[in-house]
């Protein structure tokens, strides 16, 4: 499914390990790879803690703002994976037992020595009315509400629950991107980069500066899902 148009997103990471540094954050950057390949504009992204408020919040705020919000991290056993009762408290609906999300789990675990305990079974916990993102990785599957994209914080399991997801929402326009490399320090560029951006719509812009052997340059990258424009203004940018 195709859209004249970019619709937009917004990503939100969870995790206190995320915040303290304890964890690295693999998610966001592959996320908004994957979006722009599919014309999709990722125009927000945050890291917040491990805090039903603050996840409540944070989805009441975003979700009117942009077509699509994912979220990864907290559908897990422990007890600080909250994000799941978090996101029914935001869309005022309650959390129940998944039948079908129940059947994957007790047929991931058959089988193995692992016990299905009362942890584990948590991960099937859906809030009300919400669709499951499927996990071919290890089962317990996300959910989707309205326009919220729930995702395990694994980012093997995140990157697969994604795929999925991606071959059920509306695409956009792709993004055509030039990028041109020059000996020039971004101060001496940016008054004519500025004035190229503002003699286009839907045209973005970005300067980049290196310093490679004592030299200093910049990478303008040239970003429009109109092509021609994009053609048109790298052309101005070289002149």
């Amino acid at each position: 499914m195709t859209s004249n148009k970019q619709p937009t997103a917004a990503m939100i990471v969870i995790g206190n390990e995320v915040l303290s540094g304890r964890t690295k954050d693999k998610n966001i950057g592959w996320v908004a790879e994957q979006l722009e390949q599919n014309g999709i504009k990722l125009v927000e992204a945050r890291i917040i803690r491990d805090d039903q408020e603050t996840i409540i919040s944070t989805i009441k705020e975003i979700y009117k703002l942009v077509d699509y919000v994912f979220t990864s991290g907290g559908i897990g056993p422990t007890h600080d994976d909250i994000t799941t009762p978090a996101i029914a408290k935001a869309f005022d609906v309650s959390v129940e037992r998944n039948k079908e999300a129940l059947r994957r789990l007790q047929e991931h675990y058959k089988g193995t020595n692992i016990e299905l305990n009362s942890a584990r079974l948590k991960m099937a916990d859906i809030p009300k009315g919400a669709t499951l993102i499927d996990n071919p990785v290890s089962a317990a599957p996300g959910f989707n509400i309205q326009n919220v994209y729930v995702m395990a914080g694994v980012p093997k399991i995140m990157q697969a629950m994604l795929d999925g997801i991606l071959k059920n929402i509306k695409f956009g326009k792709k993004t055509f991107s030039i990028s041109i490399a020059c000996e020039i320090g971004e101060g001496n560029l940016a008054k004519g980069i500025g004035e190229i951006e503002e003699t286009e719509s839907d045209l973005e812009i970005g300067c980049y500066p290196w310093f490679k052997s004592g030299v200093i340059g910049t990478n303008i990258v040239v970003r429009s899902i109109n092509e021609d424009m994009c053609n048109r203004a790298a052309e101005k940018v070289k002149n």
